[in-house]
């Protein structure tokens, strides 16, 4: 379990602009700041440090852990694939998934060379079942789980592309889409399965 922040490390976050999340401080307390998953280095000259989505709630004070469980580099909350594996979500988890959607977007905004928000940043290409999971999850959709019907992302061997399977593939086709992935509807040539294939919009 990580440790808690020090004092000196609270004051860095809650010192964080407001907008932005841009932080400052030394790079001792920035560096130490990265471990605990409360920012990441912005991968661009000048590489300042932002705050992540569980550094957003640490600022916040709300009532929630320092870190989310399974932190993905860049500060990225991990979202629910589906599978038998996964349990029912809640108010906390509403919340995670809400902070870590914002996350990415505010990625895609420093990341992108245009700044633009809305099509994928090069951390979902080289994520992308976590980042297409990511984005059904916040939209409300449900993953699969042992009792309870939903999405299920999986790999493919196809370069930039997530198959999704599930019992409403229109409705996370119209999900995808608006956050910036194309999509197009199969049909498993053995197994007679409809799903989507999805790939991260470049323009």
């Amino acid at each position: 379990m990580a440790r808690p922040p020090t004092a000196a490390q609270r004051r860095v976050v809650e010192g964080a602009d407001p907008d932005t999340g841009r932080l400052r401080g030394t790079d001792a307390q920035l560096a130490a700041l990265v471990r605990l998953g409360l920012a990441f280095r912005h991968p661009r000259p000048p590489h300042d440090h932002f705050l992540t989505p569980a550094g957003h709630r640490l600022r916040e004070a709300e009532p929630e852990p320092a870190a989310p469980a399974a932190p993905e580099p860049g500060g990225v909350f991990a979202a629910r694939v589906g599978g038998a594996e996964e349990a029912p979500p809640g108010p906390r988890r509403t919340r995670e998934i809400r902070d870590a959607w914002q996350g990415l977007l505010e990625l895609r905004r420093m990341t992108n060379q245009d700044g633009a928000t809305d099509r994928p940043c090069g951390w979902e290409r080289t994520h992308l079942v976590r980042a297409a999971a990511l984005a059904l999850e916040a939209a409300g959709h449900r993953p699969e789980s042992a009792d309870t019907p939903g999405y299920r992302v999986r790999a493919t061997p196809q370069p930039e592309a997530v198959a999704v399977y599930g019992p409403a593939l229109g409705e996370y086709a119209a999900t995808l889409e608006g956050a910036g992935w194309q999509c197009g509807e199969h049909t498993e040539a053995r197994t007679k399965t409809r799903h989507l294939l999805a790939s991260p919009r470049r323009v």
